[in-house]
């Protein structure tokens, strides 16, 4: 296609893949028209409502993204639920090439008895809770419990385990939600466990993660030797790579490590599985069972022991995967949680190319990988898309004028960038990056400039 051509693409999802796809855009072609939307009035997806408050630094990436919105040839409209205020057919009408990064905003259940009970909840829910989601935000953790369990063992896990073991006061400074700190100020845990199902040596967590359990300024981490110990063939996944074997070494680290008697205590326990969430109306304990692991083709298996013991737990916090949610008028992998596709380009059910639509992302790989890792991913996307499309001539602005004509009241970029403002100057006052606006109106107030 000639850079002469005008290409207008839709992207859905303002996260980081939908950031990404748009910038690899902007790079590849001169004459490209990006409406980039998102069901919520503000823009960064995980970056904002997923990445932990005690990580800023991960958080900069927001800077990158806001100079592509400032791109002449991008439009942010927020605040658009597609399937409820305009449909993914209407968005291919108006579009050369509508492009899905919707990620993967649902979660595994762990499939046991008693996972209903109140005091059990997905880790998916807590992080957006803290994190001021306003779908989230009136979600009642009870943290008057003493003793909480993490069932997960990747880098999802390890963040709400270590927000439960830090002190208020270190959490102060941060941009987590101010109803979050409420709760935690009155936090009555004591005891943290996280539960996984193989061992050691097939976390998922990374480097950087696993050592700042290790660095907590108010709580012991226990680790037990024995559970160290590799079956045999399990060594394999030691030796995998130098990040499998730093992570086996600190852990080794933190089992050799005495207790100093501090105010809370994070577990990291291996080879079990949660079986039954048990108490009367609410969870108080768990019937775990311990594994025993085997290689099977290549892999290693959990299988059960047979062995039984009971574990108290007053908050149980699942952290087993995300899937993603299917969208109406498109194709979707029920059991993988996954839009079908090729190298980004969507497969209807009898595995032909839908003309015209792309994903990339989560919802195209499943919850793989860290931020950074949906740039190949997006870029992947983007060229697959750059060499199917011949002709162009579409105009994304009939989007805008539909949901003018709907009456849906959208956020754009300068009105986020209003709300970001208001956001900042609170924090501000208090020493903090921002003070999180959390409910739906109150960001539409305040990006609209509403008293």
């Amino acid at each position: 296609m000639s850079d002469s051509s005008p290409l207008s693409v839709v992207v859905v999802g303002a996260g980081p893949s939908g950031f990404f796809a748009a910038d690899a855009l902007l790079k590849a072609h001169e004459n490209v028209r990006v409406l980039l939307m998102d069901r919520l009035p503000t823009p960064y997806g995980l970056v904002r409502y997923g990445v932990a408050p005690d990580h800023p630094k991960i958080k900069s990436v927001t800077a990158a993204f806001e100079r592509t919105c400032q791109d002449p040839r991008v439009t942010f409209v927020g605040n658009v639920d597609v399937g409820r205020d305009i449909s993914v057919d209407e968005l291919r009408q108006h579009a050369d090439a509508v492009l899905l990064t919707v990620g993967a905003s649902s979660d595994r259940s762990l499939g046991i008895a008693g996972e209903e009970l109140k005091g059990s909840m997905s880790a998916t829910e807590f992080v957006a809770w803290y994190n001021g989601h306003p779908d989230y935000a009136d979600l009642t953790p009870d943290l008057s419990v003493e003793h909480a369990a993490v069932v997960g063992m990747g880098n999802v896990a390890v963040d709400v385990a270590r927000i439960l073991a830090k002190s208020v006061d270190e959490l102060r400074t941060t941009d987590i939600a101010d109803h979050a700190l409420e709760v935690l100020a009155e936090s009555q845990v004591r005891e943290i466990t996280m539960l996984g199902r193989r061992g050691p040596a097939q976390a998922k967590w990374t480097t950087k993660e696993l050592r700042e359990l290790g660095e907590l300024a108010h709580a012991d981490i226990d680790v037990l030797p024995e559970e160290l110990a590799l079956e045999p063939g399990t060594e394999v996944d030691v030796n995998a790579s130098p990040a499998a074997q730093k992570n086996y070494e600190l852990l080794q680290a933190f089992a050799a490590q005495p207790s100093s008697g501090k105010a809370r205590v994070l577990r990291i326990r291996f080879r079990v599985s949660p079986l039954e969430l048990t108490g009367d109306g609410r969870v108080e304990s768990m019937l775990v069972g311990r594994n025993r692991l085997l290689v099977e083709d290549g892999r290693t298996q959990a299988h059960d022991s047979g062995e039984r013991f009971e574990w108290p737990a007053g908050l149980v916090l699942r952290s087993v995967g995300y899937r993603g949610v299917p969208l109406e008028g498109v194709p979707f992998h029920e059991r993988r949680g996954v839009i079908p596709n090729e190298s980004g380009r969507v497969l209807s059910d009898d595995g032909k190319q839908e003309a015209g639509l792309y994903v990339a992302g989560w919802i195209k790989r499943g919850p793989s990988g860290v931020i950074g890792t949906n740039k190949a991913d997006a870029l992947e996307t983007v060229r697959a898309m750059l060499e199917d499309v011949s002709a162009a001539g579409k105009d994304v602005a009939g989007v805008v004028h539909l949901l003018n004509d709907r009456g849906v009241q959208y956020v754009d970029f300068d009105e986020w960038l209003t709300l970001d403002a208001a956001e900042q100057a609170a924090g501000e006052a208090e020493g903090r990056p921002r003070v999180k606006v959390t409910s739906r109106d109150a960001m539409l107030t305040t990006a609209k400039g509403r008293s």
